[in-house]
């Protein structure tokens, strides 16, 4: 991940892009967000910014997802995940908990990441689909659900 003051000049070009500010409670989110290892829920994202208001949080996170500066992540659980964009980051993948619902960002090697796009080419290709970027989010039980179901 970039360091943070080239995250939050790239912050504030995309929030001048779309004629938005850098508030406190956006600073508040993209700081709270900087300093985590993967995607955090809303409740975990207020427990990292006791500051925010609740209100206040969901707003500006579906402002800042607008900007393309906040990713926010859909599973099976019961609340939505956040993490900022690759475009602020690095291009990562997920491991996704099918019983208790953590997420954690992963990563594959150089030469893996060349194979599947390589892949993801012929089957666009194949199709006549233009791919802008993927996403791959791999389903299962983390650590702590396989050993609780031993």
């Amino acid at each position: 991940m970039g360091d943070g003051s080239e995250i939050e000049r790239q912050v504030i070009d995309r929030l001048n892009a779309h004629d938005l500010r850098f508030t406190v409670a956006r600073r508040q989110i993209v700081k709270a967000l900087r300093g985590v290892d993967g995607p955090v829920t809303l409740p975990e994202l207020l427990d990292l910014a006791p500051d925010l208001a609740q209100s206040s949080a969901y707003r500006n996170l579906a402002l800042l997802e607008d900007a393309g500066i906040v990713r926010r992540l859909v599973h099976s659980t019961d609340h939505a995940r956040y993490e900022l964009a690759e475009v602020l980051t690095e291009h990562h993948h997920h491991l996704v908990c099918d019983r208790c619902g953590v997420v954690r960002d992963i990563a594959f090697s150089d030469e893996t990441e060349e194979l599947l796009d390589q892949e993801i080419a012929e089957v666009a290709a194949a199709e006549r689909f233009h791919v802008t970027r993927h996403i791959l989010d791999l389903h299962g039980l983390c650590s702590d659900c396989v050993a609780a179901t031993s």
